[in-house]
């Protein structure tokens, strides 16, 4: 299994050694961390290049829009020259906090999908009451980078219409919640050559372990749920995400 997205540098009650142990020894062989904070993207080109299977993603949330600047964007380029950096992420829109400064999320959100073009890398997207303007600013602006809709939280309609684009989905612990009905749909209906597995860690810890923290050794649980709700084998989720993961990412 791949965890395709998750901040293993804000876990606070294990070591990074016991994160990546405790992932492989669950069967979690390669680990993505995100960018969210401008901070962030020191932390994981430091992390990248200290643990052999984990892998990054630069860029900012769109929450921290107001940080963003020429000379990040000058030194995202250069820290992707290092093969270890997987895609641009995570980027996207949040209308869920704060609606005072959506215009300049997506500003800032076009200049990354457009920089993730430059450097022929997939963007991972965060999309959080934003699927109208998320969906459209990706079909007019993206140029060839694949897509991964991180941590998918629309409905099955919405879903298809993100595949029939060739976007890949990543669902996380969610789907194992009792009252996620959408979710569970939308796990149910995913062609499976465009499904990703991710924790979001440390949050959206899935069952049986919620309200603890959350990290990549639990994405089996998630793989689990899904291979529950197809009727199929906890095997096959296995492989085709792996597979999808190595194939979106370039690993």
């Amino acid at each position: 299994m791949i965890d395709t997205h998750s901040h293993i540098n804000m876990i606070k009650g294990l070591t990074l050694a016991e994160i990546i142990k405790n992932a492989r020894d669950n069967g979690v062989e390669k680990i993505i961390i995100p960018s969210a904070s401008p901070s962030d993207i020191d932390i994981v080109y430091e992390i990248i290049q200290k643990y052999e299977n984990v892998y990054g993603l630069l860029g900012i949330h769109p929450s921290e829009a107001k940080n963003w600047n020429d000379d990040l964007a000058r030194k995202m380029k250069k820290m992707a020259e290092n093969k270890k950096i997987a895609g641009i992420g995570e980027i996207g829109l949040d209308y869920y906090w704060d609606k005072s400064f959506n215009d300049l999320q997506k500003e800032v959100f076009i200049k990354q999908i457009k920089l993730a073009n430059e450097l022929n890398l997939p963007v991972s997207i965060h999309d959080r009451e934003a699927h109208k303007d998320t969906f459209d600013i990706l079909k007019t602006h993206n140029q060839g980078s694949n897509v991964i809709m991180h941590c998918f939280s629309g409905s099955v309609e919405f879903m298809r219409e993100c595949t029939k684009q060739g976007w890949y989905i990543a669902l996380g612990g969610v789907v194992t919640f009792k009252n996620a009905i959408k979710m569970k749909e939308v796990a149910m209906s995913i062609p499976i050559d465009k499904l990703l597995l991710e924790t979001d860690a440390p949050y959206l810890t899935p069952a049986p372990f919620r309200g603890k923290e959350n990290q990549p050794a639990y994405v089996k649980y998630v793989a689990e749920e899904i291979a529950k709700i197809r009727e199929t084998t906890f095997e096959e989720i296995d492989v085709a995400t792996t597979l999808n993961a190595e194939r979106v990412f370039n690993l």
